[in-house]
């Protein structure tokens, strides 16, 4: 829309282009959107407001907030400082919400109806205004919008104008626009600087909203309007008004949009969406539990979340609509948690398969597919149409694609006809785990490098039903290969990963326990030595703790995906470890923070997270901790980590990613047990309580994986070959044991077992996974050395150096 010409006696706002511009509270009370996929919009809702919106995608942050300013004769009143907030699904299962309002000093009350047009791009805000004291007469109520087109907040242009004769507020950047528009006509309409000139400056100042501030260009703008809320009809009508915000490419666009919505009325469309969430919650498994009807169905509420932070064209889920103290967070921060992790969708996605939604659940695969990166692995996080983000490599996120191929088809979501389809994605995943691993660039906190047992244990998971995937196919020795792979390195989870005789284990009375991390060498012992690991986000950055005292509840990871007994008295020393450092029982149960000497969370006194703090406990842990209490047979236990799980969430019911560990700090909104000002809702928490909740009912972990508890806890198999690599060098192996040298690209060994007294000439052979071996007939072999060299087939030169390994 181009601008209208500017009315006599308009001026430019002052305080051009406005103060920096920040993001806004992560501590959302509400998540939602239309179950059609004619409506691409999101919203989320905090301290009682709109505040934060998302179209045309999930990644694409379009308003900071959207809330409601009271005045009155000498009073001024903004509802989300200034009232107590109460938030209620309308229904269970169907993310609209009623909002609450009540000014804290009892003057007015703001009822709202929140919830997004199923088709369109239009957010709708159904509101009652009601004067507590005095008449209806008295006060004026003043809209205020944020825009951040799109994911900031600079280089916003804001105007008001009319569209087709109707009066409108309109904003736009980065090519999006978005126009605001109401039922009950405006009485004024003003665009401002945020801080200077905008509606709340003018506001609080007594003054009224200027008209003369018609528009405000390339800055953090805000717009308001007055609103004639006594202008709405009859009686039972007064204070009403339906406010619609409407998204397009172009002004006019969102201006259509917009009206359409108001003209086709609220009941109409909140009709239509109540319809479709009915449907698809219908749709899932009863694992619902036994409630208090006018009580939360949390269930419902973790589904909701999910099907929430979907897109329906892609199949992509986000980490979360939130960005982590996003007050603090300012334009530099683009993703936030509005963002593709891998490992989260993998984990969200095992929560729908847990709900049943099957269909949803194997949009998420058809995604994988199409965003994996060239050489089999996936990025650390992207947007949704798979641009990078950040680009560290964490193994486990390359893993975890193949265990949900594997999973959807135990759940008969992928018949035989179409295992084909998944083949390459699987092989090139399997090739680059087997290439890179075990050792990972980041462990799933993205903080430090090496051997995890928590990427170990999905990393082997993922080549034993790599294994059966190709074997399927026919190709038996590939699948043998990646057998023996896993099995190796099965084998060596102790040696990398398992810590004896510290001061740590001494002090609990356990002979040992694995450890969060562990460096990964080059040397020729890669084993767990007293290695110094970082601890990040720490205030002294220079911080760091030996790997051998550094501790987390991710050992667990060996239980939970089936590589190690719940009752191995390795897991049984770990266990009592983690709960002697790392267990916090609060009165609504026990919680765990991520490791000892974590820095991500808020500072000692409450400021926010910005790059150093203090962690804090994260419900997440307390979800998969109960995991591990059923797979040890003791499902009571599990329940009542179910009810700790639950009692961490909201009032809304959304789980958050951590929870405030000490005194309350009241002006900073913490209080002991409640969510942080950390990410809320964090969706892979909710995907964890659904799946507890299967597996409550079930009697057994959902999302084990049934190749590695056959294959390690149930049975036992055959030694694997000893792997000898250049980035894993070994000078002693046992006896009885094959040798196998692998090789990055083709290859000859000339070896020896008299000291080169003779020696004989090997090819490697291709394994179709990107390495070369060939393996040394040293079963026989008693104690004695082994030499060999390396002869490089494609630059056709020798290593230039000569390997011994000794048989002992």
């Amino acid at each position: 829309m181009a601008f209208p010409t500017l009315p006599p006696g308009s001026v430019e706002p002052p305080g051009a282009p406005g103060i920096e511009p920040r993001w806004t509270s992560s501590d959302k009370s509400a998540v939602g959107t239309s179950v059609s996929s004619a409506s691409c919009v999101w919203f989320t809702t905090s301290h009682g407001i709109v505040n934060e919106i998302y179209a045309p995608r999930l990644d694409m942050a379009c308003v900071r907030d959207f809330g409601f300013i009271v005045t009155a004769q000498g009073y001024f009143s903004e509802e989300k400082r200034d009232a107590d907030h109460s938030v209620q699904a309308i229904e269970d299962g169907v993310p609209g919400f009623r909002l609450v309002n009540t000014a804290r000093d009892g003057r007015y009350r703001i009822t709202k109806t929140i919830f997004s047009d199923p088709e369109r791009e239009v957010v709708l805000q159904d509101i009652r205004f009601e004067a507590l004291t005095g008449s209806l007469s008295d006060y004026r109520l003043h809209a205020l919008i944020a825009p951040h087109l799109v994911n900031g907040g600079a280089d916003n242009t804001g105007w008001y104008a009319d569209f087709k004769g109707r009066p409108m507020l309109f904003a736009e950047g980065s090519g999006r626009s978005l126009a605001v528009a109401a039922s009950v006509p405006w009485l004024a309409r003003s665009a401002g600087y945020v801080g200077f000139s905008d509606g709340w400056q003018t506001l609080s100042r007594g003054e009224g909203l200027k008209e003369e501030y018609c528009y405000a260009g390339s800055g953090n703008i805000a717009l308001s309007g007055t609103l004639d809320i006594q202008s709405s009809g009859g009686r039972a009508d007064q204070g009403r008004a339906l406010i619609a915000i409407g998204f397009g490419t172009q002004p006019e666009e969102a201006a259509l949009r917009t009206l359409l919505s108001l003209e086709q009325g609220v009941e109409p469309a909140l009709k239509h969406y109540r319809s479709g969430w009915r449907e698809w919650q219908a749709g899932l498994l009863a694992l619902d539990e036994p409630h208090d009807p006018t009580q939360l169905n949390r269930y419902r509420v973790s589904t909701g979340v999910l099907a929430t932070h979907r897109d329906d064209a892609s199949g992509a889920i986000i980490a979360s609509l939130s960005i982590p103290w996003g007050f603090s967070k300012s334009d530099d921060d683009l993703g936030g948690y509005h963002l593709v992790w891998t490992r989260d969708l993998v984990e969200t996605a095992g929560g729908l398969l847990a709900a049943g939604a099957i269909a949803d659940a194997r949009s998420v695969l058809d995604y994988l597919a199409v965003i994996q990166e060239g050489d089999g692995h996936w990025v650390q996080n992207a947007w949704l149409d798979g641009r990078p983000y950040w680009n560290g490599i964490q193994m486990d996120e390359t893993a975890f694609p193949i265990l949900l191929y594997d999973m959807l088809l135990r759940a008969g979501a992928i018949d035989a006809a179409e295992r084909g389809r998944y083949l390459p994605m699987i092989e090139a995943a399997a090739g680059y785990i087997v290439r890179n691993g075990p050792a990972t660039q980041e462990d799933r906190w993205e903080e430090d490098a090496g051997y995890s047992p928590f990427t170990l244990a999905v990393e082997i998971a993922g080549l034993l039903a790599a294994a059966d995937a190709v074997e399927a196919a026919g190709r038996l020795d590939a699948a043998r290969y990646l057998r023996e792979v896993a099995d190796g390195w099965n084998e060596r989870i102790e040696e990398w990963t398992y810590a004896t005789d510290t001061e740590l284990s001494r002090r609990v009375g356990v002979e040992g326990y694995y450890v969060r991390i562990a460096s990964a060498t080059d040397g020729s012992s890669p084993s767990l030595r007293r290695d110094f690991i970082p601890i990040r986000n720490r205030d002294d950055l220079g911080e760091v703790l030996e790997a051998d005292l550094l501790i987390s509840p991710d050992a667990l990871a060996l239980v939970r995906f089936g590589l190690r007994a719940a009752d191995d008295p390795r897991i049984l020393g770990t266990v009592a470890v983690i709960d002697a450092e790392l267990r916090r029982d609060l009165p609504a149960g026990p919680y765990w923070y991520r490791y000892n000497d974590d820095g991500y969370g808020e500072r000692i006194d409450g400021a926010p997270f910005a790059g150093s703090g203090v962690g804090r406990l994260w419900p997440l842990l307390t979800g998969e901790r109960a995991h591990y209490e059923l797979a040890a047979g003791r499902a009571g236990e599990a329940r009542r980590m179910l009810a700790a799980l639950e009692a961490s969430a909201s009032e809304g019911g959304l789980l958050p990613e951590q929870i405030w560990d000490s005194e309350d700090v009241p002006r900073r909104e913490l209080f002991l047990g409640r969510p942080s000002g950390s990410a809320m809702p964090l969706v892979w928490a909710h995907a964890e309580h659904i799946k507890l909740l299967r597996s409550l009912r079930d009697g057994v972990i959902f999302d084990m994986p049934p190749q590695t508890f056959a294959r390690y806890v149930a049975a036992k198999p055959e030694p694997a070959p000893f792997s000898w690599r250049l980035t894993a060098r070994q000078d002693r192996m046992p006896a009885g044991r094959k040798l196998r040298i692998e090789l990055p690209s083709p290859a000859l060994v000339r070896w020896s077992t008299d000291c080169w007294a003779s020696a004989t000439d090997s090819p490697c052979r291709d394994t179709a996974f990107g390495t070369h071996v060939f393996d040394l007939p040293t079963e026989a072999l008693g104690p004695g050395k082994i030499d060999f060299t390396i002869f490089w087939a494609d630059a056709q030169r020798w290593e230039g150096a000569d390997f011994q390994i000794e048989v002992v």
